[in-house]
């Protein structure tokens, strides 16, 4: 057992990480989805690569153990919204880090328009002026699922859900 105040690294960084492609890959994703450093798309692409990895070694199972663990794997990506009702093994194999980074808090935040900016996403939520289901989320890497997309808006205490109530009333 290892020290519980040190836990482990939740992500695999590149192998080659000074490839110029790579850099500008990596620098266009975290401009687009407004994230603090590169150790935020590695977590999305080591839990994609997790998913892909465990699709392809359920391509090699037996039919009877792969048609209940593709189940499982698909309907967890449904729920997470990460595939379509009714998807195939094959779209795992096709998923990509962007399809991950379109589920983080952070982004649905900004698309709903709750937020000027992205930027400006990852601020209200850190603060805390978020709330899915009126329990406040401070993590802006939080995954929503589909469920819970619906519920995203502003915490209750928070100065901007007054402020949008009072121009409800106002309309």
């Amino acid at each position: 057992m290892g020290d519980p105040k040190k836990s482990r690294r939740l992500w695999e960084g590149p192998r080659h990480p000074w490839r110029k492609e790579r850099l500008i890959e990596e620098s266009k994703l975290m401009g687009i989805y407004g994230l603090r450093n590169k150790r935020e798309l590695w977590k999305a692409a080591t839990i994609i690569r997790y998913f892909r990895h465990r699709a392809r070694s359920l391509l090699a199972a037996p039919p009877e153990i792969r048609e209940k663990e593709e189940k499982v794997l698909i309907g967890k990506l449904v729920k997470l919204g990460l595939l379509k009702e009714g998807a195939k093994l094959d779209d795992v194999l096709g998923l990509r880090v962007e399809d991950l980074l379109e589920r983080r808090l952070q982004t649905i935040v900004y698309k709903k328009g709750l937020a000027k900016t992205i930027y400006e996403a990852r601020q209200l939520i850190t603060h805390g002026h978020i709330a899915i289901a009126g329990r406040k989320i401070t993590s802006p890497g939080y995954i929503v699922s589909v469920d819970e997309e619906a519920l995203i808006d502003y915490y209750y205490k928070s100065p901007y859900a007054k402020k949008t109530l009072t121009q409800e009333q106002s309309a």
